[in-house]
């Protein structure tokens, strides 16, 4: 059960508004809650425990695991399961190797981004040579996840806690362009199936310029964007993924 839930603002009250609400959330459901900030947790001034939620960006999150003794969720941008919802050709590469692409004129455009949550850059649609500026703080063996550059007419966030999607959510092109829910729902009932879901999720869909709803990428449920998701259901997901990571049972009162 959670007992208590140290909430992370950037001082004076100021937070993201995913945290706001799901501070709010759970003070309806009288679970009592702190804010901190990420000095405090560096400086070892939380007393952290299992049964105590801890929410706010990744680093503090994984840091707040690793004071806890547990280690970090392994990251799982595309699960296998969901292979044949990605639509477009995809396979690991290098910088080195990216960065002798681009230098040969005739190379198609790529999108790629590095492997893990330690990224030195974000995805990016590599056209040129001039977009090799954007490698200058990554080595020249940072392994990278490369894609054929492909076009998105919309995308969505679809919020998954226990195997049920509770929302989705539009947050890039044009709303009107929606994705296809039953593929949305296959690709759900199959990540359930496949054993590589976890409690909570937001796993994004997007509709490409050829009009298939595709996989764009799946996302752990510990510190996730909420894009308006209403507050109960986001923290239902977030408490959910936290007692699975600490193995904690989830008894806090869920959304109605």
């Amino acid at each position: 059960m959670l007992r208590r839930a140290f909430i992370q603002e950037e001082g004076h009250g100021r937070m993201e508004p995913e945290m706001r609400d799901l501070r709010d959330a759970l003070d309806e459901r009288d679970v009592p809650t702190e804010l901190f900030t990420a000095k405090r947790l560096e400086r070892r001034q939380l007393p952290l425990a299992r049964d105590t939620l801890v929410a706010g960006y990744v680093p503090t999150v994984l840091g707040a695991l690793k004071q806890l003794g547990i280690e970090p969720p392994p990251t799982n941008d595309y699960p296998r399961c969901l292979e044949p919802f990605l639509h477009r050709r995809m396979w690991t590469s290098t910088v080195r190797r990216l960065t002798e692409s681009l230098l040969e004129l005739s190379s198609p455009p790529v999108f790629a981004k590095p492997v893990g949550r330690r990224k030195r850059f974000t995805g990016h649609v590599f056209r040129t040579a001039d977009d090799l500026l954007l490698l200058e703080r990554a080595s020249m063996n940072t392994q990278l996840i490369c894609s054929e550059a492909v076009r998105w007419l919309s995308e969505y966030r679809v919020f998954v806690v226990r195997g049920t999607i509770v929302g989705i959510r539009h947050y890039a092109g044009d709303a009107s362009v929606r994705v296809h829910e039953d593929t949305v729902g296959e690709a759900v009932r199959l990540l359930e199936s496949s054993g590589e879901a976890t409690a909570g999720y937001g796993v994004d869909f997007g509709v490409l310029a050829t009009g298939e709803t595709a996989l764009v990428e799946w996302n752990d449920g510990f510190s996730l964007g909420a894009y308006g998701l209403e507050r109960g259901h986001y923290a239902d997901l977030t408490v959910a993924r936290w007692c699975e990571l600490t193995g904690v049972t989830a008894a806090t009162p869920h959304a109605s």
